[in-house]
């Protein structure tokens, strides 16, 4: 029976199907020195959540081999990123007046503590996520969202969809008045691209599936293609003439074999995941005659983040929710998840 000192929790005993993922009541964590411990009112979740679970991000030289994000998981492990809570206790070090704070967290564990940092780990699989009543988080990992107009659940999508959509845009030297084509345009991430793109002031061009295009034009997209309507590329050519300045692309695949010839020259093209399959053929003359750049994106910096939670609190951008669960129905959340037929982001409600 859960008592004052424990919690309920969805976490990952070993890689595998569903029924690796296991509801445990287990200890309530103490903040230790530089640390806060966050009440979650509601974690998002997120492909990254069910790859964890698999083990499906291999390793250098073993493509096949099961691991986590960054490596090998170190069991078990709470899932769950995208948290956004209130500060329920402050370890030493911590100014106590955070204790109260409506706040998003950033997931990210990051390489230095310089605002260009890199993230080489995640809450939810190098370190205990949001998929419980309370996370531990570092206290610099917390931004203050009390004035934000969106509710927890909205709040909760923002960290890793968007912060990764963040990350392609900066990283990539998108900028108002450019024409970008974004690929995979109905799920978290792609959805993400083309809310912050348009409301940075580009022409989006999105490619999508049939029954999904009618959202990602009410999300800013100008134009929608269907992707199982004859080649998206050579329709986004007939578009954009001249080239488009960047594609924001999270399927890869053969995508980036005939699509690159859509850039204008000196065009970007932003890679941060591989739905479409993860080695594809690319011709490199295309690629240094045009002066083309190639930019892989992984997640956000602490800058970035900083910029996502200015527009998380200006209500600005809202984020479109699909579902939501309770913490005891993760099972059925995840399986939702994996389908792909939903559009926005699927949350549980955990406060």
């Amino acid at each position: 029976m859960a008592d004052d000192n424990t919690m309920l929790a969805a976490r990952i005993t070993r890689h595998g199907d569903a029924d690796a993922l296991e509801l445990a009541q287990i200890p309530v964590p103490a903040p230790g020195p530089g640390q806060v411990l966050v009440r979650v009112a509601a974690v998002a979740l997120n492909n990254t959540d069910l790859w964890t679970r698999e083990g499906a991000y291999g390793a250098p030289g073993d493509p096949e081999a099961r691991s986590g994000w960054r490596g090998p998981i170190d069991f078990p492990r709470v899932q769950g990123a995208d948290i956004a809570g209130t500060v329920e206790s402050t370890g030493a070090g911590v100014d106590p007046g955070l204790t109260g704070a409506r706040v998003l967290v950033d997931p990210a564990i990051y390489d230095g503590d310089g605002d260009d940092a890199n993230p080489v780990g995640l809450l939810g699989s190098e370190r205990d996520g949001g998929y419980a009543q309370y996370v531990l988080v570092e206290a610099g990992r917390v931004h203050d969202v009390g004035d934000s107009p969106l509710n927890d659940a909205e709040l909760a999508c923002f960290p890793t969809a968007y912060g990764t959509a963040l990350g392609m845009l900066e990283r990539g030297g998108v900028r108002a008045g450019e024409t970008v084509a974004v690929t995979g345009a109905s799920g978290g991430v792609g959805l993400a691209l083309v809310q912050l793109a348009a409301a940075r002031g580009c022409r989006v061009i999105a490619v999508s599936s049939a029954g999904k295009l009618d959202a990602v034009r009410e999300a800013g997209a100008e134009h929608v293609l269907d992707r199982g309507e004859g080649d998206p590329w050579q329709r986004i050519a007939g578009l954009a003439p001249e080239g488009v300045d960047a594609v924001l692309d999270v399927v890869a695949g053969t995508g980036l074999t005939y699509g690159l010839e859509t850039l204008r020259d000196g065009g970007r093209w932003i890679v941060a995941g591989a739905l479409g399959g993860a080695d594809p053929h690319l011709d490199v003359r295309r690629l240094y005659t045009r002066n083309l750049v190639l930019v892989g994106s992984s997640m956000h910096t602490p800058a970035h983040f900083r910029t996502l939670v200015g527009i998380a609190r200006s209500g600005d951008v809202r984020p479109v929710i699909a579902a939501t669960f309770g913490l005891d129905d993760v099972h059925r959340a995840q399986t939702e998840l994996a389908t792909r037929r939903h559009i926005g982001k699927l949350v549980l409600n955990v406060g």
